[in-house]
């Protein structure tokens, strides 16, 4: 609202495609805006580019020791304490079949991108808690409906958050913090992929916009998890959860396996639970 200050903004993850782009929109709306990362050049480079009106803080969240250092830390901090947090991790993914690899391979993949995700939360959540209309947003990729050809491991990491996340939404409410989750269900449009990405693709900006939104309670607030875009389809009737879409190869490029993916998500939607 106009005229309001608005308590600190905490991004995890601000150094990747859309926690960049979150950090410039906020800090372009006047926004005080904490950017916590694990690269320590990325960070850098964040805080070069918007000079002091950016706080950063240099984090590795792989434990829940961490996430209570990342908590305390944030808590020393001078001035208000933070009143929201954006959350855009995830580990590193090759492409690589589930049969053919090790029971670690999908361990690894769980530490990496769901687990963080819950230990941030157990410590963060309850500093949020110390503010009116705290908002908590996680923003997933693709995948978590259809089995993604050549990133399967992928595809039940991000269903696993899907279901964490509306875990967090209910018991929040005790605390009160609104938890969310922006789902975002097709590959993404930037800079970087301009020369092959689909017009059908959301854009970043839109996402990190859309995120902020969330994060403030001025979009879909009641609902636990919101897909991104508008009309993102399910999979339709008929198609089993066994059946791929062309070979499952590891040796796909990016391209054709979100193209694969984009061929699944296809004809018919389903109900959903909020269409952003």
């Amino acid at each position: 609202m106009k005229g309001t200050i608005k308590a600190p903004l905490v991004i995890v993850g601000a150094t990747g495609m859309i926690g960049t782009r979150v950090v410039a929109q906020a800090l372009a709306a006047g926004r005080r805006t904490i950017a916590v990362a694990h690269d320590v050049d990325a960070l850098a480079r964040l805080e070069a580019q918007h000079g002091a009106a950016l706080t950063t803080l240099v984090a590795d969240i792989r434990s829940d020791g961490d996430a209570a250092d990342l908590a305390a830390r944030l808590r020393a901090l001078p001035g208000p304490a933070p009143g929201a947090v954006i959350a855009a991790i995830r580990g590193t993914a090759g492409s690589r079949r589930v049969l053919d690899a090790p029971a670690d391979f999908l361990r690894r993949r769980l530490d990496e991108d769901l687990l963080p995700h819950l230990s941030i939360a157990r410590h963060l959540l309850p500093m949020l808690a110390t503010q009116p209309r705290a908002g908590y947003v996680l923003v997933g990729g693709p995948g978590a409906d259809h089995p993604w050809s050549g990133y399967g491991h992928h595809s039940i990491g991000a269903s696993a958050l899907r279901m964490l996340a509306r875990v967090l939404h209910e018991e929040a409410r005790t605390l009160p913090v609104r938890v969310q989750m922006l789902a975002v269900d097709s590959p993404m449009r930037c800079d970087a992929n301009a020369a092959h990405a689909r017009a059908q693709w959301p854009d970043v900006e839109a996402i990190a916009e859309h995120a902020l939104r969330l994060v403030d309670g001025a979009a879909n607030a009641d609902v636990a998890l919101v897909r991104f875009p508008i009309g993102a389809a399910v999979r339709p009737p008929g198609l089993s959860d066994d059946l791929d879409v062309g070979a499952c190869a590891p040796t796909h490029t990016h391209q054709a396996d979100a193209s694969a993916l984009l061929r699944r998500l296809a004809a018919t939607a389903a109900p959903q639970e909020s269409r952003s």
